[in-house]
């Protein structure tokens, strides 16, 4: 095939703002280049400011899903360009032999906010499903093999955290995947307890771990009911397992606090043994971070039992210190939480007939529809100037930038108020169809 005489496939010094292209043009390069996981990209995206991106055809969008709950600072966040810049300009990369200042003062910030006992520890990752494949091997290190999730799970396409993810058409193409692991019945205290029964124990073994997202993102922003956690915590701790809260989508401020099982309506005052984080936490950066409470967890993984090259790099980082900064001093989980809670009820009031409802926390919420009509409904935001993601045949995630404006939100709630799905159109394809483009969580 030839290739393009265009300044970025040459080695130019260019941007992707100085591309010269449309969507369409784009998209067919992009049929021939990139391997087909995705289906085709809705549109092509070459810059963003804030809340807004803008497409190779000059469209400006909203941006309600911020790369799948990545995007905390919005786009082009001068705080976090200028920090990504510095460091890379001062020590761009270092195996892990050596520790850079960035690396020990994000493991103790995050070890701070997750108001973490003595003897915790971080471990960094590049990503979500990363910080889950250790996760799970840490459960390893306890000496025992059965692990349980709950249903609707999703923790990650690598082979590990896939054996922990619930949906059949994920894992199927992939099986034999690590053994061990069994799914409860989600939200369902008494079948947790089931789990954990003497009966249970005798035939199966004792639990090494439990994993549970405190919201399913990928199942359609399904909150736990309160005291789920706190029987989860009350179990584990009782038989001996560990309790590790996936917080991958949750953590870093998207539901209004530095983490979700901190609100006491979600976790009621319980200390995990580890969280998994990523998304969020560069702002946009490739980076993620198991954080261990307390010395037993902490130890699990010994020197040479695991490692990463990326993991923990001087820039992402400094990304990530750059983004929890800025979520701090401009008072971003007050913003979460009020822009979240107006979003989501002037979105329940517009009185669409096509909208049942709102579910969810801060803003990591999902509009429930009346009718499987959810990719329509995201085709037609997407030609209204709104980025929003089909989750199931009947529901719309809405993950935007922790900075969206309370006028930003009025408009998606005008939106939601207007949108209309003719009855003749035919039903969305389910979640779960072979090209899901927008229906996964990246990891």
């Amino acid at each position: 095939m030839n290739q393009p005489d265009h300044p970025i496939a040459r080695g130019a010094s260019t941007t992707t703002t100085e591309a010269a292209g449309s969507v369409a043009q784009w998209t067919d390069r992009y049929t021939h280049a990139v391997m087909d996981t995705f289906g085709p990209p809705q549109r092509v995206l070459v810059r963003g400011e804030g809340a807004y991106v803008w497409d190779a055809d000059g469209r400006r969008y909203l941006d309600l899903l911020a790369g799948i709950a990545v995007n905390a600072l919005g786009h082009a966040h001068p705080t976090l360009t200028a920090a990504v810049s510095a460091q890379l300009g001062t020590l761009g990369h270092v195996s892990n032999f050596f520790g850079t200042p960035t690396q020990i003062a994000l493991a103790e910030r995050l070890l701070a906010l997750a108001e973490a006992p003595e003897g915790s520890r971080v471990f960094f990752t590049n990503s979500g499903t990363e910080a889950n494949e250790a996760a799970f091997k840490m459960s390893r290190r306890t000496g025992r093999t059965r692990v349980l999730a709950l249903e609707g799970a999703f923790h990650g396409r690598t082979m590990g955290a896939l054996a922990l993810t619930s949906k059949a058409a994920y894992r199927e193409p992939f099986e034999p995947l690590p053994g061990g692991v069994e799914f409860v019945a989600f939200d369902d205290v008494g079948a947790l307890e089931e789990a954990f029964s003497p009966r249970v124990v005798a035939e199966r073994g004792e639990v090494a771990a439990l994993v549970v997202e405190p919201v399913q993102g990928e199942a359609g922003v399904r909150s736990l009911s309160p005291g789920y956690l706190v029987a989860a915590r009350e179990l584990t701790a009782r038989h001996g397992a560990l309790l590790v809260l996936d917080e991958v989508q949750t953590g870093v401020g998207r539901t209004g606090s530095w983490f979700a099982y901190q609100q006491a309506e979600v976790g009621g005052g319980v200390v995990p043994d580890v969280v998994t984080l990523a998304k969020g936490l560069g702002g946009g950066f490739p980076v993620g971070a198991v954080i261990a409470y307390g010395e037993r967890a902490a130890t699990l993984l010994g020197r040479g039992q695991h490692g990463t090259t990326f993991g923990g790099n001087p820039v992402a980082a400094a990304a990530a210190l750059a983004t929890l900064g800025v979520i701090e001093r401009d008072g971003l989980l007050e913003n979460v939480r009020t822009v979240g809670a107006l979003l989501r009820d002037e979105i329940a009031a517009a009185g669409n007939p096509l909208v049942a409802g709102v579910r969810g926390r801060g803003l990591l919420l999902a509009v429930q529809l009346t009718r499987p009509v959810a990719t329509d409904v995201a085709r037609a935001a997407l030609e209204a100037g709104f980025v929003v993601n089909a989750v199931a045949p009947d529901a719309i995630r809405l993950a935007p930038p922790l900075i969206l404006t309370a006028e930003q939100a009025r408009d998606v709630a005008a939106f939601f108020a207007s949108v209309s799905v003719p009855a003749s159109e035919p039903e969305s394809a389910p979640a779960d169809d072979p090209a899901p483009a927008t229906t996964t969580r990246s990891s």
